[in-house]
């Protein structure tokens, strides 16, 4: 069984040899090539070479093309800057302007850093196709307004002005789809949604506004014939009974999220993928503790479970210590 088969059958709900392992790298896989964090974002033969390297190095079951939050952000008109140490930074074209159609309109086939991410998927799929799994990914419907008008400005959108945030979001899921499909047409077999700024409102404001749109892309990416991953950083707990809705393949779970509650909301259907604090347990952590706190997540909730952190791998993180991560844990039936 190799990792493309493992990751599928434990999705379908088949018993594998172990546990796939899909931790996140960014800026860690970088720095582990001998690159940087702006050649990284910027080019995508840096982010899948050192994707590759850390997958056969470390034993990892997929490859993804997660490298920032603002590829469909820069389609949209911001403007990137790229840093050789931390993520790229961006403008928000709606920040001061509440005028939707001031926005560009993203073609992921032209669009440079879109195009970008949808290059390294089809590199992937020449290089190792149904070897590893690989990940494509898309900004939620809450991320992408939010990286457009700014977090604050968008968060107040929501409650003062829930028409236009409704109106940008669906401008924002419609992007989403159409660079979702691109890359699932490149090679991606799963599609990571980026959601983040949904930890911070409201289970009210979240059904309402948040979720439909989540729903309607959650259906386009799995009507084009790949798996969908929800990844929400933050606690999530007061969203499970919105999230559980949502008919997604896998959710990534942080580390401050109590992962019984979680596996009771959402089911047995949705593979949960996390939670191990990235930075005291992963980074800063002795190796056995890192072992020992996977048993213990994979003792509470059972099959179907992902290997992961509770978010990216940071940076500095000892080589050991994600190889800790990703040794094989025997599947429990």
């Amino acid at each position: 069984m190799n990792s493309y088969e493992r990751y599928i059958a434990v999705l379908q709900g088949q018993p594998v040899d172990h546990i796939p392992r899909t931790p996140i790298l960014m800026q860690f896989a970088a720095e582990f090539m001998g690159s940087d964090y702006a050649s990284f974002a910027s080019d995508y033969r840096t982010l899948v070479q050192a994707n590759l390297e850390c997958a056969q190095t470390f034993g990892m079951d997929q490859v993804s093309a997660i490298s920032d939050p603002f590829r469909e952000t820069h389609a949209f008109g911001g403007q990137i800057t790229y840093r050789t140490d931390a993520p790229p930074s961006s403008t928000h074209p709606l920040e001061n302007i509440k005028i939707l159609s001031t926005l560009k309109q993203p073609n992921p086939h032209l669009a440079e850093r879109m195009l970008d991410r949808i290059r390294a998927i089809d590199s992937y799929r020449q290089l190792i196709a149904r070897q590893y799994s690989i990940l494509g990914w898309v900004e939620g419907p809450a991320a992408e307004a939010a990286d457009l008008r700014n977090s604050m400005p968008f968060l107040i959108d929501l409650v003062e002005d829930p028409l236009f945030a409704s109106d940008l979001m669906d401008i924002c899921v419609d992007v989403a789809i159409d660079f979702a499909a691109a890359q699932i047409q490149a090679g991606a077999d799963t599609i990571g949604i980026g959601d983040a700024i949904a930890s911070q409102v409201s289970p009210t404001l979240y059904e309402k506004l948040i979720l439909p749109k989540e729903k309607k892309l959650v259906h386009a990416i799995k009507q084009a014939g790949a798996f969908v991953k929800l990844h929400i950083c933050g606690d999530i707990t007061h969203l499970l009974p919105g999230i559980a809705e949502l008919n997604i393949d896998i959710l990534d779970v942080d580390f401050m999220v109590d992962m019984r509650t979680v596996r009771k909301h959402i089911g047995t259907k949705t593979a949960i993928s996390g939670n191990l604090d990235p930075v005291r347990c992963i980074k800063e952590g002795p190796v056995t503790g890192i072992r020992e706190a996977l048993k213990q997540i994979y003792d509470q909730v059972g099959n179907p479970y992902i290997v992961n952190a509770g978010c990216e791998i940071p940076a500095g993180t000892p080589p050991e210590n994600l190889r800790a991560l990703c040794e094989p844990l025997p599947y429990q039936p």
